[in-house]
């Protein structure tokens, strides 16, 4: 089996590395040998060290590498839109398989990839895009299709897990968990996507189209990075027994008219420490699957880094090259459900609220009439004195409220009209609740 690998980066390099450490193995697997036909890069002549690869396969012109007529299997791990699309998009059309770890692109314009598959004849397969090394992506696009999935809760970004981990571990402010995440690497030195939850909401574009057998883009997911997570707030959820954790959430539900849709979502969320994903520390990714007939279930492990996404990329190496010696395919993309992506206001969740109030009679009063007027049930109400009894506050009081579930626009109202109360001095936070708590 021929193989162009279209990237040579971190990831890039360590399929590379595999290929050549583990090329008996994949062949017994296989069944065949597994060669590297070119290797597509932006530059040539840069030092790649000890890479157990021939220089003379290396190329700048990755569209003539993807068209030659001796190559089998296209691997992308460049990333990006374009010209990432084009160069899979004529591999699939020419009947190629392609495997690729290409998140951005998949829930931009998956669409074009798999009917450009379908076209073709060829295997997409794409489980690196998710959660690295995590077997994830199969077992819903396979090992759970005789099964109905009801909702897809995960901790899908390593970069920001991390920074949550450590804030809750040592009460700091964002600023300096990202400090810490970018000196240690886990960060990159522009962490926008990260932090502001784009890469998040990639993933959750492809967990959810996979689960609900619809197609999910981008412009779909509801997206909130955790910029703005405060040390009070992390201070706030432990005293509820809680965490705080950039959730993926996609889930069933069903619209006024009683027709069945999903809401996909990324925040940050206070989740209970009893939660399977409360756990989940330090850069490691979970995602916890709740199926009618399987039950909960719960997939954990590195969900970044060269060598767990290589595994990731290897694995569907094999199975793409499989089908080639068989000469059959995978099942084609399962959209047949084709249901609605329920808008954010919809969406069923709770808020906590921190309030900074005038500590007078009556003001717990005309909050409670705002939530009622709302038609949100308030769970619990916690009052104290401003700062936690810090001194200099005068007249001002601290007033904690965590809601029953509703939807997300009638919470949403509440803190707006919350904001407009003179008795209101300032909605310290607002973060959502999940799990159950």
């Amino acid at each position: 089996m021929r193989l162009a690998l279209l990237g040579c980066g971190t990831v890039g390099s360590e399929v590379v590395r595999l290929l050549h450490e583990q090329a008996a193995d994949l062949a017994a697997r296989i069944g065949a040998p597994l060669e590297i036909a070119g290797i597509a890069v932006r530059r040539l002549g840069r030092d790649r060290g000890d890479l157990p690869v021939d220089p003379a396969l290396f190329t700048t012109d990755a569209l003539g590498l993807v068209k030659r007529d001796d190559v089998d299997v296209v691997i992308e791990v460049v990333g990006g839109i374009e010209p990432a699309r084009s160069w899979l998009v004529e591999a699939l059309r020419a009947g190629k398989s392609v495997v690729t770890a290409n998140k951005a692109l998949l829930a931009e314009d998956g669409a074009a990839l798999h009917d450009a598959a379908a076209d073709g004849g060829g295997d997409l397969y794409y489980e690196a895009s998710v959660a690295g090394a995590i077997p994830l992506l199969r077992p819903l696009r396979e090992s759970l299709h005789g099964d109905r999935i009801n909702r897809v809760t995960g901790i899908v970004n390593g970069t920001t897990n991390f920074i949550l981990s450590a804030m809750d571990a040592t009460g700091a402010g964002f600023a300096e968990a990202l400090e810490e995440a970018t000196e240690l690497g886990y960060a990159e030195a522009d962490p926008t996507a990260d932090v502001e939850g784009f890469d998040a909401a990639a993933k959750a574009a492809i967990l959810a189209s996979l689960a609900f057998h619809t197609r999910v883009g981008a412009a779909d997911v509801h997206r909130e990075g955790i910029t703005e997570v405060t040390a009070a707030d992390v201070a706030s959820a432990k005293a509820m027994g809680c965490t705080i954790k950039l959730l993926c959430i996609a889930a069933r539900g069903a619209d006024a008219a009683g027709r069945e849709t999903v809401s996909v979502r990324v925040h940050p969320a206070m989740i209970p420490l009893s939660h399977p994903l409360a756990s989940v520390g330090d850069a490691f990714n979970a995602v916890f699957v709740e199926a009618e007939a399987a039950g909960p279930l719960m997939f954990y492990g590195r969900g970044a880094g060269g060598a767990p996404t290589a595994s990731a990329v290897l694995g569907d190496v094999v199975a793409v090259s499989r089908n080639r010696l068989a000469g059959v395919r995978s099942a084609s993309e399962s959209a047949y459900a084709d249901l609605a992506v329920r808008p954010m206001g919809e969406a069923l969740t709770r808020y906590h609220i921190s309030l900074d109030v005038a500590d007078r009679p009556g003001v717990l009063e005309a909050v409670a009439g705002v939530f009622a007027r709302h038609d949100v049930s308030i769970a619990t109400v916690r009052q104290g004195p401003a700062g936690g009894g810090a001194a200099g506050r005068g007249d001002d009081a601290d007033l904690v409220i965590v809601t029953h579930v509703a939807p997300d626009a009638a919470l949403a109202a509440t803190v707006g009209e919350l904001r407009g109360l003179d008795i209101v001095r300032s909605v310290a936070s607002v973060l959502r609740v999940e799990g159950g708590l």
